[in-house]
């Protein structure tokens, strides 16, 4: 056990000193990703706005005020920022693929928990460079929000990020396990892109979806990736409903747990490797 552990940390400590070497962007690119939200603000500004000159009272959408939005997308921000893995799965597929992945094989490391400590370090170092422009664009858009909510919220969103992160490394290494069975992966993940943006809460909050529709999207461990973490700090869901959220959430990441470890176990039964 001592040894595994010291294994996990030289392994953790490597990945951190690479990032800090040469990630020193993620100051920059976290700045500019911030830009599209003067788009926001001016859009639903304007919406708002109309709302309130036919109805002559302050507007709502589905529970949602203007201040409500603003701040729901800067909080999907950082949810997306903890749940988003780029080039995970693709890189999982193109080891299969070119044979890379034999080096997982021959040397006593786990392919899975190599990549998660890697994706932890990649995730420090992101909030270690980037925490200066968050807390830039937060203070310049503090108005936005009524206020912080109350400690066991603050837990139960910080809970919920780190559960976000697990899910959205543990799905994508599953997706990205298929590669054993298909020489060509891309096109599979381009669609599951999409509907993540679409279904993760991402683009509006999903909670304003009618009937059927939003039942089901509500079903599919997507929202935890961006909406629900939203959702919780802005007291969108309380009481009851936050705990069975979190447990869950918790349920999904198991799931992908138990799924990418069965797909690893049985793609390697399927993988052949050749040459020298």
């Amino acid at each position: 056990m001592l040894a595994r552990a010291a294994t996990w940390w030289t392994i953790l400590r490597i990945s951190l000193e690479e990032r800090l070497v040469y990630r020193g962007d993620f100051a920059l690119g976290t700045l500019m990703r911030f830009m599209p939200m003067i788009t926001q603000i001016f859009l639903w500004g304007a919406v708002f706005s109309g709302l309130y000159v036919a109805s002559g009272s302050r507007p709502q959408i589905a529970g949602y005020s203007y201040h409500d939005f603003i701040a729901y997308y800067l909080l999907t921000m950082v949810s997306r920022a903890f749940s988003s893995m780029p080039g995970l799965a693709s890189g999982i597929a193109r080891d299969v693929r070119d044979g890379t992945v034999k080096k997982y094989l021959i040397q006593p490391i786990d392919m899975l928990g190599f990549l998660l400590l890697y994706r932890i370090a990649h995730k420090l170092v992101y909030y270690v460079v980037a925490a200066g422009p968050f807390a830039l664009v937060f203070y310049l858009l503090r108005d936005f929000f009524p206020g912080w909510p109350d400690a066991w919220t603050v837990a139960c969103f910080l809970a919920s990020l780190v559960m976000s992160f697990l899910l959205g490394f543990y799905l994508e290494a599953t997706i990205g396990m298929l590669g054993f069975w298909f020489l060509e992966v891309s096109s599979l993940l381009f669609v599951y892109m999409l509907f993540n943006f679409f279904f993760s809460g991402h683009m509006f909050p999903i909670d304003m979806l009618p009937g059927i529709w939003g039942d089901l999207v509500m079903m599919i461990p997507l929202q935890y990736l961006a909406y629900f973490p939203a959702a919780v700090f802005l007291g969108k869901v309380s009481g009851p409903e936050l705990a069975w959220g979190l447990w869950v959430q918790l349920g999904w990441v198991v799931f992908f747990i138990l799924a990418s470890r069965l797909a690893f176990f049985y793609g390697l039964r399927r993988y052949s490797g050749f040459g020298g």
